[in-house]
């Protein structure tokens, strides 16, 4: 009996004979780049350091496009944006020690945010592996442990016959859901020394699949068929699997409302008359939820800004699909299913019966108008409107990217993403410094479009080297640079806390002489002229910088028990 896995693909006998006469010239180097090409890689990020020269110097050699960031943490950046766009994994590459060093904040950002990120560093030569001192630049006692805590795997070689695999086995991790980064790390006399190694021609780019058990998807179908209030919350994981318009058709079978969360956002259509929006930070939207019988979560472990800082406390039935195990049932009890949020979504349709709920969308628009009203009695006009200028600026299917400032923190309740995978920000890992660079390996993904950035100053100081790189590239990304002078929301919490703020306050340049000194052109806009202003940057070819000096304000959080501007009844 012949299986099919007994099968084997025979080569021709032109792959026959480039197996058996290589080129000559090539190094370890080479079969990190060919790797990466035979499993579809196109375009790869990084920052070049001695140990890594064997990659760098086989870049000549190979079709990939390389983009070179001026620190490796923005690289990072870029390389998860260029992830969450394309499906891709994305391939990093770095140097031993310091340059790995400083792509972690970047790593812990894509982890958190499940995008798939390919990181490929030296280390030092072979003889230093192992922890003894032996004194080599870079040396670390074991550099993969730094990573270990972050990444979902890490793939050490030794040798260059392990390269191919290590490299194909650490893509179908990253692409395995949930995405995520992965760690690969090659020494430098691996890389340098010359391989008589045929050429790498194939690899298996298939990751594997995540699919429900059926019994578990049999019994949260019932209880959706069944339920009297059914409710949905959508995560990040419903973007990350491309599973949006599979929830649509569930809630809409169903009948049930929809929120998303922050990493959610544009999961469900924004003015769909079942859609909460995003509106997940405010306790209209918990109670409501609280109230559901059978609430399904689709792709979120309901963590610290998906539970409106732990505050909710479900009543009903919980049924949880989420990728990743650690996540499932970490927050609440749940019918927990480990299950990729499209296959498991698919399932749910094929067997769910249809729920007519003619009274759900009143239901909706109630919540809607009191989180309204909320906001509408906090004096917020000047928020509200820099938000919606920068929404009609930005064309409809064009990708943004929020760094940790307030206008982001509006954003995820009050943006409209206008469709999943449109807006993008750093709120998994919550670091310093992501909006631009990630907006550059956004531009990067898909240059057909226009890109739009948003930092603080404070936030805009961690990658202001990429203006360089955004030069060097011609990449289309416009940046807007809300200029408070300080961390805006540190001193928000800092005032509240203890009556006054400490450290927040910034000097900080003239962003519109800095960016045209990079050979960018910026412009200084009032809240009045945002748009146009901003607009008219976007749809020029090319980066550009937008500077807004003007100091925001968050609207109150109800997580403390206060609703602000609430109806008592």
């Amino acid at each position: 009996m012949t299986h099919d896995h007994d099968l084997v693909l025979r080569p021709t006998a032109a792959q026959t004979e480039a197996a058996l006469n290589p080129p000559p010239g090539r190094n370890g180097g080479d079969l990190v780049v060919e790797t990466l090409a035979a499993l579809g890689t196109t375009t790869v990020f990084g920052l070049p350091g001695q140990h890594a020269l064997g990659m760098f110097d086989a870049l000549r050699r190979s079709d990939l496009r390389y983009i070179g960031l001026r620190v490796e943490n923005n690289a990072g950046f870029a390389a998860d944006a260029y992830g969450r766009l394309t499906g891709e994994a994305a391939p990093l590459l770095l140097s031993t020690g310091p340059g790995a060093l400083t792509s972690l904040a970047a790593l812990q950002e894509a982890a958190a945010a499940s995008a798939p990120v390919l990181a490929i560093s030296s280390q030092v030569p072979t003889a230093g592996l192992g922890g003894g001192r032996h004194g080599y630049l870079h040396e670390l006692p074991d550099q993969s442990a730094s990573f270990r805590g972050v990444v979902k795997s890490v793939h050490t070689v030794r040798t260059q016959s392990q390269i191919p695999s290590a490299i194909e086995a650490a893509w179908k991790s990253a692409l395995t859901a949930p995405h995520g980064p992965v760690w690969v790390e090659i020494p430098q006399d691996v890389l340098l020394a010359e391989t008589s190694i045929p050429v790498v021609t194939g690899g298996d780019a298939f990751p594997e699949e995540l699919p429900p058990r059926p019994e578990l998807t049999a019994v949260a179908a019932d209880l959706l068929s069944n339920a009297a209030r059914p409710a949905i919350i959508a995560g990040g994981g419903v973007v990350r699997a491309d599973a949006s318009g599979k929830l649509r058709q569930l809630a809409e079978l169903i009948q049930a409302p929809v929120v998303t969360t922050p990493g959610g956002k544009g999961a469900f259509p924004w003015n769909h008359p079942l859609s909460l929006q995003s509106w997940i930070e405010d306790r209209h939207t918990t109670d409501f939820l609280e109230e559901a019988d059978v609430l399904l979560v689709v792709g979120s472990g309901l963590g610290e800004l998906s539970s409106n800082y732990h505050t909710f406390k479900p009543r009903g039935r919980v049924v949880q699909i989420e990728a990743d195990l650690g996540k499932l049932e970490s927050n609440h009890p749940a019918l927990g299913i480990h299950a990729d949020a499209r296959l498991a979504l698919q399932a749910l349709l094929e067997t769910v019966s249809e729920r007519p709920d003619p009274a759900a969308p009143e239901r909706v628009a109630t919540v809607l108008a009191k989180v309204a009203g909320r906001i509408d009695a906090q004096d917020l006009t000047l928020e509200q409107q820099v938000l919606a200028s920068v929404r009609r600026a930005l064309p409809a299917d064009s990708p943004s990217f929020w760094d940790m400032t307030i206008l982001a923190y509006w954003a995820w309740s009050a943006f409209d993403a206008m469709g999943p995978n449109r807006l993008h920000s750093a709120q998994g890992a919550g670091g310093l410094g992501y909006g631009f660079p990630a907006a550059l390996g956004g531009a990067v993904a898909d240059p057909t479009r226009p890109v739009l950035a948003v930092s603080g100053d404070g936030g805009a100081l961690y990658s202001v080297a990429e203006l360089a790189t955004a030069r060097q590239y011609d990449l289309n990304v416009t940046w807007l640079i809300v200029d408070d002078g300080g961390y805006g929301i540190l001193r928000e919490y800092m005032t509240d806390a203890f009556g006054r703020a400490t450290a927040t306050e910034l000097t900080r340049p003239d962003y519109v002489s800095l960016a045209e000194s990079f050979g960018v052109p910026g412009v200084r806009t009032t809240p009045e002229t945002l748009e146009a202003d901003l607009a008219k940057a976007l749809s020029a070819p090319g980066p550009s910088v937008v500077v807004l000096p003007a100091v925001l304000r968050m609207f109150a959080a109800t997580h403390t028990g206060h609703l602000e501007g609430a109806d008592p009844a």
